[in-house]
């Protein structure tokens, strides 16, 4: 069954790519932290669209989505002069921790066989009761 594409999916794919090169230049042009836009979300009428962006410095990201706050206005614009839309959605900034997420599990995965081995060197020996229990933990009679 082939899969079906909504007009959304498709202007929102597009908006991304725009956006993307609007906001590199703008986070330049206007000494903003680095940013970049990971999603895209229109509504269904197309009047607003979710973007969705990412700080390549997390510490910063306040700063940056403040920035891209204030320039929401002049990035609609310019978004406007690139794409052949009759209506061009209006631009909401929001600031995607996935990445943020995504780093903090990798790092806890990355740390859980020191701390595993450091747990294990901790255990004394004796516990082990008996070495003839099967492997249910059941001593056979």
């Amino acid at each position: 069954m082939p899969k079906t594409f909504h007009r959304t999916d498709r202007v929102s794919a597009q908006i991304r790519r725009e956006l993307g090169t609007l906001v590199h230049h703008a986070v330049r042009v206007h000494g903003l932290p680095s940013v970049s836009v990971s999603d895209v979300e229109i509504t269904r009428d197309m009047a607003h669209a979710k973007i969705f962006v990412t700080a390549l410095m997390p510490e910063r990201s306040v700063e940056a989505m403040k920035g891209l706050k204030e320039l929401a206005w002049e990035l609609r614009m310019e978004l406007a002069r690139a794409m052949k839309l009759r209506h061009v959605p209006e631009l909401h900034f929001h600031y995607d921790d996935s990445v943020d997420r995504g780093e903090r599990i990798d790092n806890i995965l990355r740390d859980l066989p020191d701390t595993l081995a450091a747990e294990k060197s901790r255990e004394p020996e004796g516990d082990a009761e008996d070495g003839d229990a099967d492997e249910s933990g059941k001593k056979p009679d």
